[in-house]
């Protein structure tokens, strides 16, 4: 694969770092693992103060999900987000002509993001994929790639979305739901009603309709389901995020999987039968949330009881090896396909609803290297660390004050579906989560560092100490650069000071992150 002819603009430094022989050994102060958002910030944040950072990204592209697709940016309150972060979609804004946007096209965000690290000096690396890593005590020394790359640090930054450095490094994290009952929460576990992003008729689950001998029909997980708030293994649903357009001179078809089955889709069309034989009149977009984003293209998102989400194929994702995650990338990318040909071709979906899907294609001009296609799945969540402070749904919902806040979050405590079970004999999706209503809260510093004793020089902005719930409210790109450029801080007042991270003044760091205009208290301030 190449680069994206947008994320070429500029990009001479990442380049060049890029081709350095594959056995060499890269010195800097910080070193961060994962090209994100997060990463991007942390990696111009180091560089603004005065110290030398390197970004190792394991794919191709600068940006995850922030020039991956996700172009609607969900926040919930802008005002929490100060420093780069806003920084950032003040860049955007310039490009578009405004003083902000929060929409936008992926290339655009990869161009920004690629202008901000090449004005830092800030080397990337490419297909970096994390083999091994060398700690004395409780410090991380270097770690190495698979094609031989070393880089050694004072500190490191994992702003990837899996935590796989935080993982090899021995970090104590948590895959999946806690039980409601192991932090007093009530939102945490399986959930005992799903009310939105579900089957609004009956559709029997059945191969052979009535009789379950005949088993499943594909999509349609075994069981009823666990205990209502009790935890266990499962994942909130990943999709692709998909840039489209109706402007036949910028389009692409989008072609179904080498491997397409509309057998597979029986219960699509079962569902949107049932909807039609209830008297109603289902449109695309109660298929697919679909957002304008400027231009003419979109982002799409899942929407309804059957949609973009891939329903219950990613449990295995979080820890799984590089190969297994490339096959299930595929199998969402399959199935999205598949879902797509089967709503634009089947005559078991209404006429309106085929002729609407077959005005979209890919947008010829975004994702050049991937066909069109994102370069980016939605990783929602994977692992999540278990610091010496875990933030809860009473962080969401109570707004605790904490002494060592380095950031806010201001989204609803959000999951979308976990699994896709019978009931009752019918299809029922189970795991949807969107509660609000309160206001912007903090983030405790001690859940963006490992636990005392198990690395002192290691931050983790993106898979953070949360639970499933509340990691759900915080999971949003600007708040994952806003701890990515705390992270940055807080890296580089552990190599002043000569401390591990556990140690840091607090004080210095908050003191040091208000001079580069973070949020640390909400005051009800509504200003933009």
């Amino acid at each position: 694969m190449k680069l994206a002819a947008a994320a070429l603009l500029g990009a001479l430094c990442c380049l060049l770092s890029a081709t350095a022989p594959a056995s060499e050994i890269i010195t800097s102060d910080i070193c961060i693992y994962g090209g994100t958002a997060a990463g991007v910030v942390a990696g111009v944040e180091a560089a603004r103060l005065g110290k030398t950072a390197v970004i190792a990204e394991f794919g191709y592209h600068l940006g995850g999900m922030s020039s991956g697709g996700l172009s609607q940016t969900d926040i919930g309150n802008k005002a929490a987000i100060r420093g780069i972060a806003r920084e950032f979609y003040r860049r955007m804004g310039q490009h578009y002509g405004k003083d902000e946007q929060w929409s936008f096209e992926p290339s655009v965000a990869e161009k920004i993001f690629f202008q901000m690290v090449n004005e830092a000096r800030v080397p990337v690396y490419f297909h970096q994929r994390l083999a091994a890593v060398k700690k004395e005590g409780a410090r991380i020394v270097e770690i190495t790639m698979e094609n031989g790359k070393t880089y050694r640090a004072k500190m490191f930054i994992d702003a990837s979305y899996e935590g796989d450095l935080m993982a090899k490094v021995g970090i104590s994290y948590a895959v999946g739901r806690e039980a409601n009952s192991q932090y007093g929460e009530t939102l945490d576990g399986v959930r005992p009603q799903t009310p939105k992003h579900q089957f609004t008729v009956p559709v029997d689950p059945y191969v052979k309709p009535g009789d379950p001998a005949s088993g499943l029909l594909p999509f349609i997980q075994p069981g009823e389901g666990s205990v209502p708030g009790a935890g266990d293994h499962a994942v909130q649903a990943y999709n692709f995020r998909l840039c489209l357009t109706r402007n036949p001179a910028n389009q692409r078809p989008i072609e179904p999987p080498a491997n397409y089955d509309p057998a597979r889709y029986e219960l699509l069309a079962r569902y949107v039968e049932t909807l039609v034989a209830a008297g109603k009149t289902p449109k695309l977009g109660d298929l697919m949330h679909i957002q304008p984003m400027p231009n003419g293209k979109t982002d799409i998102n899942n929407n309804g009881g059957f949609s973009t989400d891939f329903i219950g194929a990613n449990y295995e994702y979080p820890e799984a090896n590089f190969a297994h995650r490339e096959e299930i990338w595929r199998e969402h990318e399959d199935y999205t396909r598949g879902f797509l040909h089967f709503l634009a071709t089947s005559s078991r979906v209404p006429e309106s609803i085929r002729r609407e899907m077959q005005s979209w294609g890919l947008a010829n001009d975004e994702f050049r290297d991937t066909g069109g296609w994102p370069h980016q799945l939605y990783i929602r969540e994977a692992r999540r660390m278990i610091s010496d402070y875990v933030m809860t749904e009473h962080n969401c919902r109570d707004s605790l004050k904490l002494p060592d806040a380095v950031g806010l979050a201001a989204y609803t405590m959000d999951s979308h579906n976990c699994q896709r079970i019978v009931k009752n004999g019918h299809v029922e999706n189970e795991g949807d989560t969107q509660i609000g209503g309160f206001p912007p809260y903090p983030i405790a510093y001690r859940s963006i560092i490992p636990k005392s004793g198990e690395c002192e020089n290691l931050l983790v902005p993106v898979c953070l100490s949360a639970t499933h719930i509340a990691y759900g409210s915080i999971r949003m790109e600007p708040v994952f650069m806003v701890l990515g450029q705390s992270s940055a801080v807080a890296a580089s007042e552990a190599i002043d000071e000569k401390v591990s991270l556990q140690t840091v003044s607090v004080e210095a760091l908050q003191a040091r992150l208000l001079a580069e205009r973070q949020v640390l208290e909400w005051t009800g301030n509504s200003r933009k």
